[in-house]
């Protein structure tokens, strides 16, 4: 366990720096230089129809050992999986792992981007632990540098990922029961994808009575030009079910600045840019759209020791509450290490903050659908 803690810390740190290298960067235009590639978009070749029947294309899925699967990983205090809560499964897309310019994509065969993606995987899909299945795909992820221009070539490469996750997710669907329950998660360019997957394969059909819930972490979702494609409404209360959660989290003061630019002048899902319209956040502390919760209703966050020996969950380290925009302010900056990007900007702890929460609110919520 220690290991596997050291190993999420370290790797974890490595996407964070990065990350705040580019955007302190952003306004000089060097960050495009630092991480966007300069060669032409090239489509890489479609995979094989049957891609995703090889278990190699998965990071975590059934029939993994616990000590193999990433997703399946337990910090210290965690409780053991609830053993009443109902069958369900889990799609989860991971986030941007790549972070290259080499390519416009991930290859398949890079080691070093598979290998942080099974890291977050084990800080991120974990806290999706109750789930009796955990699916979560390989794909050639856009890199990093594709979401810090907007270069048509950047738009390609997004397509590419999503192919490749749309696959997954046919070949996900195809191994369940015709009854089992669905949660559809992911963070940050995962939960991109997650959004696209709503928009464009769910929403209006009959597999949408089958989704008991949806975790759209780190990506800003405009409650008036993205929310009505999907399909399913934002998650209101703590025990509604067929229902979106997202947030994006910011200690105080938050000065989200070039991240709100990128938000306003980014088309919605119905076309239009999204300007000032309002982002979608659920309390991930008490379920309440739009709520707020004090640090003593935060169950667990993920938090290393000062000597990044072992990792733990603390209860009552962080408050929640979502602003007038949508932000979700989690008070003062908690020490979580120094590699929060700027702006006050808790992106890369999104889930761990509430992780222990986030447990909670799966199981409640399928256990709502299966009601």
């Amino acid at each position: 366990m220690v290991r596997k803690f050291l190993n999420l810390v370290a790797l974890l740190v490595v996407l964070a720096i990065a990350a705040v290298f580019a955007l302190r960067l952003w306004g000089g235009g060097l960050a495009e230089i630092a991480f966007v590639p300069s060669e032409e978009f090239v489509a890489p070749d479609a995979l094989a129809p049957n891609a995703y029947a090889d278990p190699a294309m998965w990071l975590s899925r059934p029939g993994l050992a616990q000590s193999s699967d990433p997703a399946r990983w337990r910090p210290q205090g965690a409780p053991p999986p609830d053993a009443d809560a109902p069958e369900f499964a889990v799609f989860f897309v991971h986030p941007t792992s790549y972070l290259e310019r080499a390519h416009w994509n991930a290859p398949l065969d890079d080691a070093q981007s598979r290998t942080r993606a099974r890291t977050f995987l084990r800080g991120l899909a974990s806290a999706f632990s109750p789930a009796s299945q955990i699916w979560a795909p390989r794909y050639r992820q856009a890199t990093f540098g594709a979401y810090l221009t907007d270069k048509p070539d950047a738009s390609r490469a997004i397509d590419v990922a999503y192919g490749d996750v749309s696959q997954a997710f046919d070949h996900f669907l195809a191994q369940l029961g015709p009854d089992t329950p669905i949660v559809l998660a992911g963070h940050s360019q995962g939960a991109h994808h997650v959004v696209r997957l709503l928009a464009e394969r769910v929403a209006g059909t009959p597999l949408q009575a089958r989704v008991a819930s949806v975790y759209a972490i780190g990506w800003p979702i405009s409650v008036a030009h993205d929310l009505p494609a999907l399909g399913l409404p934002a998650c209101r209360t703590a025990n509604e079910a067929g229902c979106i959660v997202s947030w994006s989290s910011f200690a105080e003061p938050a000065e989200p600045g070039e991240w709100f630019e990128y938000y306003r002048t980014s088309p919605g899902l119905d076309g239009k840019p999204r300007g000032d319209s309002t982002i979608l956040c659920v309390n991930p502390l008490n379920g309440l759209i739009d709520g707020a919760a004090p640090a003593s209703a935060n169950l667990g966050t993920l938090k290393p020791d000062d000597d990044l020996t072992s990792g733990e969950l603390v209860p009552g380290a962080v408050p929640a509450r979502c602003d007038a925009s949508g932000l979700l302010l989690i008070g003062d900056p908690p020490e979580l290490g120094p590699y929060v990007l700027p702006g006050n900007n808790y992106h890369v702890y999104d889930i761990p903050l509430f992780w222990r929460n986030v447990q909670a609110d799966v199981v409640r919520r399928v256990t709502a659908w299966s009601r």
